[in-house]
């Protein structure tokens, strides 16, 4: 994956709050561009041994290739779950400017970052 890429972070929380805390701790410092919160998405899982059916809210978590790790070890660190979904997703193209605005988001976390 070229140093240039954007890509998602996929995760699921059990509330609002636990996902704005994990959108803003990733926001602020600059280990995340941009966090899409979606509330009301209803789960299906197995969890040790039984079928469970829960309300989540899902985040797509928007950041360059280059703080991945760092940015899945913050949301790993904060998470409220045992076993918390973690899911890095490459994304195709994206828009140049986009790119560019993302990137200047995250620039002080990338600068001398090595993949």
């Amino acid at each position: 994956m070229s140093e240039d890429a954007l890509l998602f972070i996929y995760t699921t929380v059990g509330d609002m709050e636990a996902a704005e805390k994990i959108a803003t701790a990733l926001v602020e410092p600059g280990l995340a561009a941009c966090v899409n919160i979606y509330p009301g998405m209803r789960s299906v899982y197995r969890w040790q041994g039984k079928v469970e059916i829960d309300e989540e809210v899902s985040l797509f978590i928007k950041v360059p290739a280059t703080l991945s790790v760092r940015a899945m070890e913050e949301v790993r660190r904060l998470h409220p779950y045992d076993v918390p979904a973690l899911l890095e997703i490459p994304l195709g193209r994206v828009d140049g400017d986009y790119l560019t605005w993302a990137k200047e988001q995250t620039r002080e976390q990338t600068r001398g970052q090595t993949g």
